[in-house]
């Protein structure tokens, strides 16, 4: 019972605390991979932006270069240098750029000619690249973009190992263009810097989140190898974190590999959805990142109140239907436990024992209900049974009453035949008790018969009563031969037989087991094979009773009842003896009657 009570727990329980959390949890965590790639996405979206406007300043620059140098008042201007320095100055206010400058008479060993946009613009071409430029590079335009570069480096967690202090190094958006007219040429050579330019960064992280209308917390910065020299990313409330490096893994990925990062990354001091992109000079190296980003936190925030919330709600499931699929298990299982207790008393007798109504109207109802039918069939047999038993065992009292009073009779019959002058009457006094036994004998004989017909197949459960009734009548029958036989041995003489001893033994014992069994006597046979002996079986088999109940009668209830035989010779004349033996007292010698 309580292996189904176990089953039918778990069959209300296992959906419930098993199957669904697990399919729950495999369902958060496909949304929750779902929702990665959505961020994952949207940062690659963002960075696209980034870089769009990047390409779109440096396109924007090359636009302008040429327009000034193919304008006519800057072919005007270019006559005097005076006006041309003048010019020049004006026209890079009003882009905003941070130098502008006219170069004449290029020769390919010049410095300026290393630079591959100006060595383009020389060669009659036009080029905007970014460009690094060093601190001597930058101090030739103006102390102010050298100090505008300088960079103080920040000590950064996850950042790769370095022994500089400090970032002197410029990112340049470099623009050139050759100016060609009949009677001058030349290169028109500008750019900006980048370090430092709030405004630049600011623009992309405005276009990239604000311009959006989310509410995402973004930054945007921009790299010079792995120092940010740009960017809105906070060391404190209003402290830009100016000169802080990018983690190793990303440079390792983007700087060294070439790769693009998409991923969440350590950004100064918190996780960030972030995309990283290399940056190539005019050199064709990778000379910095471009990076935009938003704070990974509040998305973390809600994966993290989407599953509490979905597995509180399951709780709640729980908490409402358990008690619920608790007891429609308790429903099925109760009765079940109600007929094993049913069935366990009416094993140890109580055959009024009955499940009753169960208060299930289905099937265990139907079973229950059939049951409780059974048990009353049950008990309605096996009350006939105990009053056919009873009515069986009075007229087995009864007659045996008669067997034993007939035995009483013939015992004294007997004792009073011993006592007096036998040879005289004998004879005609143990005809007429024998004759008197044969009736109640036939009688108890046909009773017997009426038993077993009335009985018919129940009669094998008291067999062994009737057969023992049998051996008892036959047992008497042979008893009255052996009376008529002494009486008139003339008309009852009997032939003479062989018999086995030890056969003999098997039966006497057999006689009287149910009286040694009674008693607790202890019984040791030693039976050894004899050769058969020319005697009446039944006249010793007789002795042989008579003398096992002696010892039994002498041991009074404890002792041991020894019986053996074994071949003997007498007189040169082979035989056999049987030796019974007992623990006894033994017969005083004026009660043995010769």
């Amino acid at each position: 019972m309580k292996s189904v009570r176990l089953h039918l727990l778990v069959l209300a329980l296992l959906p419930l605390v098993v199957l669904i959390p697990t399919l729950l949890t495999f369902g958060m965590a496909r949304w929750t991979a779902s929702f990665n790639a959505l961020l994952i996405t949207n940062v690659a979206s963002d960075l696209r932006i980034a870089e769009q406007y990047l390409q779109r300043i440096m396109a924007q620059s090359s636009s302008d270069i040429q327009a000034i140098a193919g304008s006519v008042s800057f072919a005007q201007a270019r006559k005097k240098p005076a006006v041309l320095e003048r010019y020049l100055d004006e026209q890079r206010q009003r882009l905003g750029w941070d130098f502008l400058y006219h170069l004449t008479n290029i020769q390919s060993k010049d410095a300026a000619a290393q630079w591959p946009v100006i060595a383009t613009a020389a060669a009659g071409g036009s080029q905007t690249s970014i460009d690094i430029f060093h601190a001597e590079d930058l101090n030739a335009r103006s102390a102010t973009l050298a100090r505008q570069a300088s960079l103080p480096l920040i000590a950064t967690e996850a950042a790769v190992p370095t022994q500089r202090s400090s970032e002197d190094r410029g990112m340049v958006v470099h623009s050139a263009t050759a100016i060609k007219t009949q009677q001058h040429a030349g290169v028109l050579v500008g750019g900006t810097l980048l370090n430092r330019n709030l405004n630049f960064i600011d623009t992309i992280n405005a276009l990239v989140y604000r311009a959006k209308g989310s509410d995402r917390q973004g930054t945007a910065t921009l790299f010079l190898e792995d120092v940010r020299i740009s960017t809105n990313v906070r060391l404190f409330e209003d402290v830009r974190a100016l000169g802080t490096r990018v983690s190793a893994a990303v440079r390792s990925r983007v700087l060294d590999d070439g790769l693009t990062w998409l991923d969440r990354a350590f950004v100064v001091n918190d996780w960030y959805i972030s995309g990283y992109q290399p940056i190539t000079d005019s050199f064709g190296n990778r000379v910095g990142m471009l990076y935009v980003g938003f704070l990974e936190a509040p998305y973390r925030a809600t994966i993290r109140s989407a599953y509490v919330i979905s597995f509180g709600a399951l709780l709640f499931v729980l908490i409402l239907t358990g008690p619920l699929f608790l007891r429609m298990a308790r429903d099925i299982f109760s009765p079940l436990e109600r007929m094993t207790r049913t069935m366990e008393k009416v094993e140890t007798g109580d055959l009024a024992a009955r499940i009753g109504p169960v208060g299930a109207d289905n099937e265990i109802g139907e079973v229950a209900a059939h049951l409780d039918a059974l048990l009353d069939q049950v008990q309605e047999r096996d009350k006939a049974l105990r009053s056919w038993a009873d009515e069986l065992n009075k007229r087995v009292d009864q007659r045996t009453q008669e067997l034993q009073n007939a035995n009483q009779k013939l015992e004294a019959t007997f004792q009073q035949l011993v006592m007096s002058e036998k040879l005289a009457s004998i004879g005609e006094i143990t005809a007429g008790v024998a004759h008197e036994i044969n009736n109640p004998v036939a009688v108890i004989q046909g009773n017997i018969d009426v038993i077993r017909t009335f009985l018919g197949k129940n009669a094998a459960d008291i067999s062994t009563e009737l057969n023992l009734i049998d051996q008892q009548v036959l047992r008497i029958d042979a008893i009255v031969g052996k009376l008529l036989q002494f009486a008139r041995p003339s008309e009852f003489g009997t032939f003479e037989e062989t018999s086995n001893l030890g056969q003999i033994v098997k039966d006497s014992l057999v006689l009287v087991n149910h009286v040694i069994l009674k008693d607790g006597i202890e019984i040791v046979c030693d039976i050894t094979e004899c050769p058969d002996v020319k005697i009446s079986s039944g006249e010793l088999q007789q002795v042989v009773v008579n003398l096992i109940m002696n010892s039994l009668q002498a041991m009074t209830g404890q002792g041991v009842l020894t019986i053996s035989s074994h071949p003997c010779d007498r007189n040169g004349i082979a035989g056999a003896s049987i030796i019974v033996a007992d623990t006894g007292t033994g017969i005083p010698p004026d009660k043995i009657k010769t």
